[in-house]
């Protein structure tokens, strides 16, 4: 079953989702906070951005840290036909019959700028980390600490047996922007 904003709310209040915005803030920014069936994350001023300084393949077995340059600020450009990662203002803390799907907003992906988050998983809790893509041939601009995604929350009929953290899962309790793990 699909929660509301009610569940969201008392959820929150109980520490599923730090720092929480009650309301949906929309006036002069992409929105964040609290909506109908979901609540829209924000994105953090802190970036890697890829490139192909190295003259790498992208492998996501042996990902180099050293594709990615490191930046902090209000706007990220992301350049053309490649992406960024960066991670949600929020922490997140799922509750076991609970997980959660995540969608690019509309805003973004009008201008063809694709979001990808894997869904998080029941007890899964960390910063999320969000992979950008600029599907354009022009550069892209990316707003810190304004709304990147909606997370829609879903509960299941009952209790899943092995949850994220009952497997010690490999991105539990993520602080930063997370690269790929083997």
């Amino acid at each position: 079953m699909l929660k509301n904003d009610r569940w969201i709310r008392e959820m929150a209040a109980k520490g599923m989702i730090e720092p929480f915005n009650e309301d949906q803030v929309r006036e002069g920014v992409i929105s964040y906070g609290v909506s109908s069936y979901g609540y829209d994350m924000r994105i953090a001023d802190e970036f890697k951005i890829f490139t192909n300084i190295n003259n790498t393949i992208v492998d996501p077995k042996t990902l180099n840290p050293e594709s990615f340059i490191d930046f902090k600020g209000d706007i990220c450009i992301v350049p053309p036909n490649s992406f960024i990662l960066g991670r949600s203002v929020e922490y997140f803390r799922i509750p076991k019959e609970i997980i959660v799907i995540c969608l690019g907003k509309s805003t973004y992906a009008r201008c063809g700028i694709i979001i990808n988050v894997t869904p998080l998983e029941p007890e899964w809790e960390g910063y999320v980390t969000i992979e950008i893509s600029n599907t354009t041939p022009l550069p892209a601009k990316i707003y810190a600490n304004e709304g990147i995604a909606q997370l829609l929350f879903i509960e299941g009929s009952e209790i899943c047996e092995t949850s994220y953290a009952d497997k010690s899962g490999k991105y539990q309790a993520q602080k930063g922007i997370t690269l790929a793990k083997l």
